[in-house]
């Protein structure tokens, strides 16, 4: 994993951690119904995250982005499939959503050419 993945991943695990540890019903519920919205529905987990990713692009959350592109990759997206999900980011959110769509793309290769192995653990949004 890049150092730069490494620190990320290890930053957002160890601040969800620091977060929950604290005695906050709306914080740990908040965190609880985003956990149990990308589960398996009447729409499948792939599905959910590519909904997610394209919603990030158009936030522009990289942190988001990141999170969504390393789950999308474990529930089976394809390449082509999340050029779709880009492109549909890219025309909901116009061309300010360039930028995040570059880093999307890098973190992408990364993912397919094994030089990340990042276990797609929550980003500070996502439990």
């Amino acid at each position: 994993m890049s150092d730069k993945l490494a620190e990320f991943t290890a930053f957002r695990q160890r601040m969800n951690e620091r977060i929950l540890a604290e005695d906050n019903q709306v914080v740990r519920r908040f965190f609880a119904l985003d956990t149990q919205t990308y589960k398996a529905g009447a729409l499948d987990v792939k599905t959910k995250e590519m909904l997610g990713l394209v919603a990030s692009m158009v936030l522009r959350c990289d942190d988001c982005i990141s999170y969504h592109v390393a789950q999308c990759k474990e529930a089976g997206v394809q390449r082509d499939e999340f050029f779709e999900v880009f492109s549909v980011g890219l025309v909901v959110g116009g061309s300010i959503v360039i930028p995040h769509l570059r880093r999307a793309v890098d973190l992408l290769d990364q993912l397919e050419s094994g030089v990340d192995g990042t276990d797609a653990t929550a980003c500070a949004d996502h439990a």
